[in-house]
């Protein structure tokens, strides 16, 4: 079972690893942290508490808490998209948490809702909604290399900074794979 402290544990490790704070709201904090947690319970992987995840891992791959969006956002925004993750400055009460606008392509959420539309016990969408977008499940993923410390993922696209090197995206290369023909 997951529980609250372990989900608090995670996200501190992790802000500690890369030099962020967690938001200094405790009310705040909290309900960020319940979200990751129920994501987790119904999902089995933490998607984002603040963004739409489909049910799929490999169409919800890039907003796995930590997402690929949260050091681009903490280093242009001073947080992440739902302000989990902050910057000192901001933790300190300097300088105020503002918004921070969605880096998340739109044809991913498009995706991601419409993945989620279509779930089993969804709700219809209403009448006056926004079209839903037909996603198709189908994932081309790639092998990507990044050039500056060898890491190597295998997903649809690279993340936006190399997890162990904080690389940029630019940094990343498409390694070709072959398939195996007897399977």
């Amino acid at each position: 079972m997951i529980t609250l402290e372990k989900v608090r544990q995670r996200a501190e490790s992790d802000a500690r690893t890369y030099g962020y704070y967690l938001n200094p709201d405790p009310d705040f904090l909290k309900d960020l942290l319940e979200g990751l947690k129920e994501n987790e319970e119904r999902y089995g992987y933490p998607s984002c508490p603040c963004r739409l995840a489909s049910g799929k891992l490999e169409l919800d791959r890039d907003i796995i808490c930590p997402c690929d969006y949260r050091d681009p956002d903490v280093a242009e925004y001073g947080a992440c998209y739902c302000a989990l993750y902050v910057r000192k400055d901001l933790y300190d009460g300097k300088t105020p948490i503002q918004p921070v606008p969605e880096r998340r392509p739109t044809w991913k959420q498009a995706r991601a809702y419409g993945e989620a539309a279509q779930a089993p016990g969804a709700e219809k969408p209403s009448e006056t909604a926004a079209p839903i977008v037909k996603a198709t499940s189908e994932v081309k993923k790639k092998l990507w290399y990044c050039r500056q410390c060898g890491y190597v993922v295998f997903r649809e696209d690279p993340p936006y900074v190399c997890p162990i090197c904080k690389a940029k995206r630019e940094m990343f290369a498409e390694l070709p794979v072959r398939v195996d023909a007897t399977g």
